[in-house]
């Protein structure tokens, strides 16, 4: 039988540069994004995800608002996060803002709970990292409790008491569909399987098998708890271009550029040409031809059963132009190609 893999595009919405080479201001930015979403469309993508963070390099800071402006000029395509950060958010508030969404879109709206892997937003909301653990899980178990759609009643530490609250919008023919997003850890795979929660596994370094063992872990503890088989996706980096020497060429030093931004704040050394070509070959970069990023694809798909694979498509600076361009080619050669190889 043959293995239906959905296919994703996901961006932070990275500020790139214009034709002068320097950075865009972040509103043409967010302009552009929609734009990208746009072309995901017309061209069958079945999945756009938009992440959030708090910093001068991503421009995006509310996805739910780029994602109503992608609604508008959108059919077909599924929309949601890559994901929410619930640490530093406020449950109940972002059910609100996803209902309103999912309403807007005619039911195409998801959301991808996650703690996210910067914690600028802990700060700026008035939240202290020392209560990381704590913030995520209450906030969990209270978002779990909303996608019920019936009154709440529910106590924890973080914030004062429900007693039998309702909260609306509804979501017009629920449930919202709520994954969440995991890095690698086992003890977050076991609490999207108790929550009965899709598994969205973020697959940024390293060769992708090493994640089989999560998924199974996954499966057995749905099992256990007696819930029904849920999907699993994977979110990775990449970019497509007409060759494979042509899109490591292109992609390289704006990749190397944010990573090494990145790195530069969490200790780490600054990226060598041999480990991007390391990714690129054997590990999680999902960059080349159609040909190639849609082998590596359907690779991916067959060893670890998923049932969606999103590809985060923007990297660092690189041009809007090139992003098109990558997004162009996903659509019409790359997804064609994966489904042949699955079939």
């Amino acid at each position: 039988m043959a293995q239906h893999l959905e296919f994703g595009l996901d961006t932070f919405g990275d500020v790139t540069t214009g034709a002068d080479g320097a950075l865009l201001p972040h509103a043409q930015v967010i302009r552009n994004v929609i734009a990208e979403a746009v072309l995901a469309d017309q061209l069958g993508v079945d999945f756009f995800g938009v992440g959030e963070h708090h910093r001068a390099d991503f421009a995006v800071s509310a996805p739910e608002v780029v994602l109503a402006a992608i609604a508008g000029r959108t059919s077909r395509i599924r929309l949601g996060s890559a994901v929410t950060v619930l640490s530093s958010d406020d449950p109940i508030r972002v059910f609100q803002r996803f209902a309103t969404l999912d309403a807007a879109a005619s039911g195409r709206a998801e959301v991808i709970l996650g703690r996210g892997s910067f914690t600028e937003s802990f700060p700026l909301f008035g939240y202290q990292l020392n209560q990381y653990e704590t913030l995520f899980e209450e906030k969990l178990d209270l978002f779990a409790a909303l996608i019920g759609q019936e009154p709440v009643t529910w106590s924890g530490t973080i914030r004062p008491p429900l007693t039998n609250q309702s909260v609306f919008p509804p979501v017009e023919a629920g449930p919202l569909k709520t994954w969440i997003g995991v890095g690698g850890s086992p003890e977050s795979v076991i609490r999207a399987a108790h929550y009965g929660m899709p598994l969205m596994l973020a697959i940024i370094g390293g060769d992708p098998k090493r994640f089989k063992p999560y998924v199974e872990l996954y499966h057995r503890a749905l099992g256990q708890l007696e819930k029904p088989v849920l999907p699993v996706g994977v979110h990775s980096p990449g970019y497509v271009a007409d060759s494979d020497e042509q899109a490591r060429e292109e992609l390289w030093p704006d990749y190397k550029r944010m990573r090494d931004r990145i790195g530069a704040e969490r200790g780490w050394p600054p990226m060598g040409r041999a480990e991007f070509e390391q990714e690129a070959g054997q590990g999680s970069l999902y960059v080349g031809s159609p040909e190639t990023v849609a082998r590596k694809i359907a690779a991916t798909a067959k060893t670890l059963g998923i049932q969606r694979f999103s590809l985060k498509y923007s990297a660092g600076p690189l041009p809007h132009e090139k992003l098109m361009r990558s997004v162009e080619l996903y659509g019409s050669k790359v997804m064609p190609l994966v489904r042949d190889m699955l079939a």
